[in-house]
């Protein structure tokens, strides 16, 4: 496989960050994931860790070196990480079990699939058009999809922020999974937060990534968003790949990731592994400046290492 990636967050005006995002990949297949925490619940932030990892987790046990049911892995994993976070808030004895919303895609054999659950979106560009965007878990989708609310109405409506699913609330939740769709070269696959797509439209966020590379489209629309929302911004994260293809005999493109050289056991990610701190312990953010750039380090080592490895 060959793509492109880049990611970014800002915590807007927040105290917190509570988005989460994180990739990882094997020679034949790539996970996308991106969770909000829910601000209006105790430690959102824990609960999109715990998704990421625990998806993170499952793909590194299932993908040798791909995934042999697609839908199947990301219908098991969210209700996995469900599950997870309930656990959590049960041993650390937390009042309230923390939610999350998330999305997530699976890329292999040049197609993609993605699931979600709550109003974390995918957005499928291709050539300045729109072909799929995932449709928000939220009241306000239910009025407008009936007629009841305008488009127009999104980012004023007074039900704009009241969703009907996630991970971690107290019924088991509703997973929806997208067909199975082909992806061509120069394709691109966006996840973001409503933090971002509640203040672009639509139009700009498919005209940025359509004439920019990811890596001028994601932190020029990321910081966008921030600036539009102003000091009662919202968590703004973005994460987006451009994909390539499958790989060739020749070396790749700078700035191209290419996986050929993996071997069939490995797997590189940028979700760390371990435990949630518990709730209430004093933690940096994990989006602080310090990780951003060690995350951008890590980015361009593995291309430099994926370039070095084809020539």
């Amino acid at each position: 496989m060959q793509f492109s990636v880049y990611q970014q967050t800002h915590i807007g005006g927040r105290k917190l960050n509570q988005d989460r995002m994180g990739y990882s990949f094997t020679r034949d297949a790539l996970l996308l994931v991106l969770a909000d925490g829910m601000g209006g619940h105790a430690a959102g932030e824990v609960a999109a860790t715990i998704a990421l990892q625990t998806l993170s987790m499952m793909f590194r046990m299932q993908a040798r070196p791909y995934v042999k049911k697609p839908e199947r892995f990301l219908e098991d994993a969210l209700e996995q990480a469900h599950w997870d976070i309930l656990a959590y808030a049960n041993a650390h004895q937390m009042p309230e079990t923390p939610r999350t919303t998330v999305v997530a895609c699976l890329v292999q054999h040049n197609c993609a699939v993605w699931a979600h659950c709550g109003d974390s979106r995918l957005y499928w560009v291709r050539r300045n058009q729109v072909l799929a965007r995932t449709r928000d878990h939220s009241h306000l989708e239910y009025l407008i999809e009936r007629g009841r609310a305008r488009e127009s109405e999104r980012n004023t409506h007074p039900d704009r922020n009241k969703l009907y699913n996630c991970l971690g609330a107290g019924q088991a939740p509703r997973i929806e999974i997208s067909r199975q769709v082909t992806l061509e070269p120069g394709d691109t696959l966006l996840l973001c937060s409503d933090g971002l797509w509640s203040m672009l439209p639509e139009t700009e966020i498919v005209h940025r990534l359509s004439t920019s590379t990811i890596v001028q489209a994601v932190p020029d629309l990321v910081s966008m968003a921030a600036a539009i929302g102003g000091a009662r911004a919202d968590n703004t994260t973005a994460l987006a790949i451009t994909w390539q293809g499958a790989d060739t005999t020749g070396s790749s493109p700078p700035g191209v990731i290419s996986t050929r050289m993996l071997l069939d056991d490995e797997v590189s990610s940028t979700i760390v592994a371990g435990e949630p701190l518990p709730p209430g312990a004093e933690a940096a953010d994990a989006f602080d400046e310090d990780a951003i750039e060690r995350a951008i380090a890590e980015i361009r080592e593995a291309i430099e290492k994926s370039s070095q490895l084809l020539k």
